[in-house]
C-alpha cells in the first residue's frame, strides 16, 4: 500500500483504498461485488426514466446566482421539450436544473455522489439513488442522456465536461449535442482550445463537438435539432416495469423510433 502521509482522501473509503493499489484477492473481489451492487441498483431505477438531458455545474452556486437562474430555465425548457432533466443531484446548478423541471411538471432525476460535505439530494427530485463511486455515477449520468448541458463549475464539472467531448471524439459515444454555457465564464477555457488546435493535439472539427454560448433559447434549439430531430425521438409509451426487480413506471416517455 502507498504511504500518504500529508492528504486524506476525500469520497468513499473503499475507492480510496481500492485506488491505492494491489489490496488481497478477497478485498479485490468484495469491491467488486459492491461495485456491481450499485450498477445493478442503478440500471433498475433508473430504466424507466426515459431519454433525458443531463445539466453538470457547481454545486457551490446559491439561489441568488445569475448562473443559478440561467440553471433553473434550462430545467423548465428541457422539460418542455419532453426530456427528463438529470443532475448530480446536489445544491447548486444542479438543484437549480432539478427545481426548474418542477416547476412545469416535468421529470426530475439524480444520481447523487457520497462525500463528506457538499454533496446532499436536493428537494426538486422525482427519484435519485446515493452512489458511493465516481465512475459508476457519471457511466449512469452519460447512458440515460441524449444531450448534455455544462454550466459554469469547479473540476468535477470540467472533468464531465472533458469526458462526454472525449468519449464523443473517439467513437465510444454517439454525437449526442453538448452545450457549453457561459461565454465570460468560459473564455480562457476556449482559448486554450485555440491553442491546442494551432498545437495539432486536437483538430478544428474536435472544437465543434460543442455548442459554446450564453443564450439558453440556442441551447434549447440545439438540443431539439440534434437529439429529437437528430436521432427520431417521439413521444410513445415505454416496456411495463418488472415488480419483483424493484422496476416502477415513471411516465409517458421519449422513445427513440
Amino acid at each position: 500500500m502507498k504511504e500518504n502521509t500529508e492528504f486524506t482522501p476525500v469520497g468513499s473509503s473503499h475507492e480510496a483504498a481500492f485506488l491505492d493499489g494491489p489490496n488481497s484477492r478477497w478485498e479485490e473481489f468484495v469491491f467488486l461485488l459492491d461495485v456491481v451492487k450499485e450498477f445493478f441498483n442503478g440500471f433498475r431505477k433508473l430504466h424507466f426514466i426515459g431519454p433525458s438531458v443531463t445539466v453538470f455545474g457547481s454545486a457551490r452556486f446559491t439561489e441568488n446566482h445569475p448562473f443559478y437562474a440561467i440553471a433553473r430555465r434550462l430545467g423548465q425548457e428541457v422539460a418542455k421539450l419532453g426530456f427528463t432533466v438529470m443532475t448530480g443531484g446536489g445544491p447548486g446548478i444542479m438543484e437549480a436544473a432539478n427545481r426548474g423541471a418542477k416547476d412545469v411538471n416535468g421529470r426530475s432525476v439524480g444520481c447523487n455522489i457520497v462525500l463528506p460535505k457538499e454533496q446532499k439530494p436536493n428537494k426538486y427530485l422525482d427519484r435519485w439513488l446515493d452512489i458511493n463511486y465516481f465512475f459508476i455515477r457519471k457511466v449512469l449520468l452519460t447512458k440515460y442522456s441524449y444531450a448534455f448541458i455544462v454550466m459554469p463549475g469547479g473540476y468535477g464539472t470540467l472533468d464531465e465536461f472533458f469526458e462526454a467531448i472525449t468519449m464523443i471524439q473517439t467513437g465510444k459515444l454517439n454525437r449526442f449535442p453538448v452545450v457549453l454555457m457561459g461565454k465570460a465564464y468560459h473564455k480562457d477555457l476556449m482559448l486554450h482550445f485555440q491553442r491546442m488546435i494551432e498545437e495539432r493535439t486536437i483538430s478544428p472539427d474536435d472544437a465543434k463537438l460543442f455548442l459554446f454560448t450564453d443564450s439558453v433559447d440556442e441551447a434549447i434549439a440545439h438540443i431539439r435539432k440534434h437529439a429529437i430531430e437528430g436521432f427520431g425521438l417521439k413521444k410513445r409509451r415505454v416496456m411495463q416495469p418488472i415488480g419483483i426487480l424493484g422496476e416502477k413506471k415513471f411516465h409517458m416517455v421519449f422513445r427513440q423510433k
